[in-house]
């Protein structure tokens, strides 16, 4: 065994780009008030991906098989929202190689979210699942355009740009309360 690191080349080529990169999936299409914003980032940094329900309980085969051809179709991250027992990106998780990111979903039949939180926040070893916090349907898009970024300079430096913008914001908002009026003693 040759013990040279391996190079990994995965710039995406011309064809990935055009289809869906990242899958948005969800128990049930109520999930979608919460997931969309997941959808708009990414749309925001130019990557592929697509919406659709999946339920681990009332679909369990449709879950399946989307598990087992996700990597096939091309895609390389799964987010995953599901409320109530949440049992859909732990289900996905166990079936697919690609990295899936859990959105706990504070639903109508939910325990205050906490059920949800916990379901796909304690998965056993040999079977992670990222976790976002609850209805974090957002962050969840800007972690798998990060994991998309490690491989495609382009998305990279639009996420380089966001967190700038993010600092920028904040940095006006200290110079609004400064010109208000308010002081502190670290600036």
């Amino acid at each position: 065994m040759d013990d040279k690191p391996q190079t990994i080349n995965c710039k995406l080529n011309h064809k990935q780009q055009m289809n869906p990169l990242i899958g948005i999936i969800m128990g049930s299409d109520s999930d979608l008030v919460v997931m969309e914003a997941a959808s708009a980032i990414l749309k925001q940094f130019g990557i592929p991906h697509e919406v659709t329900v999946v339920s681990a309980h009332r679909t369990p085969l449709r879950m399946v098989e989307y598990a087992q051809k996700a990597k096939e179709r091309g895609l390389k991250v799964i987010i995953a929202g599901a409320g109530g027992a949440a049992h859909l990106p732990g289900m996905v998780a166990s079936i697919t190689p690609l990295p899936v990111i859990g959105v706990p979903i504070k639903s109508s039949n939910s325990i205050d979210g906490w059920d949800s939180v916990l379901s796909i926040l304690q998965m056993p070893n040999g079977v992670p699942v990222a976790t976002v916090a609850l209805n974090a349907a957002k962050n969840a898009g800007i972690l798998a355009a990060e994991i998309i970024g490690t491989c495609d300079d382009s998305v990279s430096k639009k996420l380089s740009a966001y967190k700038n913008s993010l600092n920028n914001e904040v940095i006006e908002k200290v110079a609004k309360l400064k010109k208000d009026g308010w002081e502190n003693g670290f600036d």
